[in-house]
């Protein structure tokens, strides 16, 4: 096993299982004093590793750990004052805390297949058992983030070790729902 390969300090020993049925719970940031407590109702879906360089990484990671909500189940409960979006350009609203950097939530607003979804780091829940990752996704991208190109081969075989089939882009189911959803706006196009 390539154990000494880093991936993220919750799963490189083993990804953690979820609960049977995981009814939502509250993120919080890493201030010790006011932290942000943002709500989540319900399940979580599609959560992966990801490799991007946009998305918040804790402290020894090099992937982040992502998921999606819909936006009308996710709530900011406390100091929603702390919070401010990283990039306002970006398709994703990521909303961080601006003392610690914890990214709390990222809207999708504008048209896209995943609009109406917010992006999440599920390991800021204060409770356990939500859904664990499934798969990496964006695994090159980490290059871009300074790691060593020749360490690759090794990076994806530890994803696979964990059961984290190794991906450039998203999963293939995902990319699938992207593509039909662009070829039915396509369709929707061209009759109009």
């Amino acid at each position: 096993m390539t154990n000494s390969i880093s991936i993220h300090p919750l799963i490189d020993q083993g990804i953690p299982r979820s609960a049977e049925a995981f009814a939502g719970g509250v993120l919080v940031c890493a201030c010790t004093e006011r932290p942000v407590k943002v709500r989540v109702e319900g399940p979580i879906a599609h959560n992966h590793v990801c490799g991007c360089t946009k998305c918040w990484k804790p402290a020894g990671a090099t992937f982040s750990m992502v998921a999606v909500a819909p936006h009308d189940k996710v709530t900011v409960l406390e100091n929603g004052d702390k919070l401010a979006v990283v990039d306002p350009a970006a398709l994703i609203q990521r909303h961080a805390c601006t003392e610690c950097g914890v990214h709390m939530y990222g809207p999708v607003e504008r048209e896209h297949p995943f609009q109406g979804l917010d992006f999440i780091h599920p390991e800021r829940f204060q409770e356990s058992g939500w859904q664990e990752p499934g798969f990496a996704a964006f695994v090159s991208s980490i290059i871009e983030a300074g790691a060593d190109p020749k360490a690759m081969e090794g990076i994806r075989k530890r994803l696979t070790e964990l059961g984290l089939a190794p991906y450039d882009c998203l999963s293939p189911a995902l990319m699938d729902y992207i593509a039909s959803w662009t070829a039915a706006r396509t369709k929707t196009a061209q009759h109009n």
